[in-house]
């Protein structure tokens, strides 16, 4: 029951960095920090979602890359003068879209 909560934030931060995104490109997106620390803020939760689940239910979806959601969530946590809008703009470009059909698969399992 706890996993599925998780699986639900993930979803949920997913679809509000979608949200956010809508009627950005790269330039505008970076050169907007409300939106860019908006975005960082959903993708640590993500992170922190996954850090959570239950270990078991991670080695049963091993093609997620839950460890990469894992690290960014702590180098966003971390290094966060560090974070590049660009490589969050890939991350949100490239990954959430596929992560969160597979949430929604496992959420309706």
């Amino acid at each position: 029951m706890k996993d599925k909560v998780y699986l639900q934030h993930i979803r949920d931060a997913v679809k509000t960095i979608e949200k956010y995104l809508n009627g950005f490109d790269y330039d505008s997106f970076s050169r907007d920090e409300k939106t860019v620390d908006a975005v960082v803020r959903q993708l640590a939760i993500i992170g922190e979602a996954a850090n959570n689940l239950d270990p078991k239910l991670r080695t049963k979806y091993p093609d997620i890359p839950w460890r990469n959601m894992i690290d960014m969530r702590n180098f966003i946590i971390h290094e966060y003068f560090g974070v590049n809008p660009e490589t969050v703009w890939s991350t949100c470009k490239d990954d959430l879209s596929d992560l969160e059909k597979v949430i929604e698969k496992i959420l309706a399992s």
